[in-house]
């Protein structure tokens, strides 16, 4: 299994014009105990289940699995997810040598806007745009999976 490293951030200023690519994203999950996710989502015109562990004591570090699937079996199994979907644009922008994954929520998560970058160690040093805001790594709130359940515009 592949091991996820990355830290996130709640965004507070204009990152638009440094987007470099945007795709919509709908998902939903198949089981969101703390222990693992198992999530379907359609990226774009892709599908995908991913299977990710619980998060180490700073939450940046996971172990996560993916496989691309027919778009046509996730919205199969999009109805056998847990009540609740995740709707949201993820963009990309370059920092660095860094791409930041920046997710604007739409729905019950509308005015939700977080920034993730991947890195290779817990300790690895990436640069930290003006548009970051406070980071949220480990709050478990700021989970996809926790937002279905709890969504931001009810907090």
């Amino acid at each position: 299994m592949a091991k996820e490293t990355e830290r996130k951030f709640l965004v507070k200023g204009d990152f638009r014009p440094f987007v470099h690519k945007e795709t919509r994203i709908t998902q939903g999950y198949l089981c969101s105990v703390p222990e693992r996710t198992v999530r379907v989502r359609t990226k774009g015109e892709k599908g995908f289940i991913t299977v990710k562990g619980i998060g180490n004591d700073s939450g940046a570090s996971r172990y996560e699995w993916e496989k691309e699937i027919p778009v046509a079996e996730v919205q199969e199994l999009l109805r056998l997810c847990e009540p609740g979907v995740i709707d949201k644009t993820r963009y990309q922008v370059k920092a660095g040598p860094h791409t930041y994954e920046v997710d604007e929520f739409y729905g019950e998560n509308e005015g939700l806007i977080v920034a993730e970058v991947e890195l290779t160690d817990e300790n690895e040093s990436f640069e930290k745009p003006e548009w970051l805001g406070p980071e949220v790594t480990g709050d478990v709130r700021y989970y996809n999976s926790m937002l279905m359940k709890h969504p931001f515009t009810k907090w």
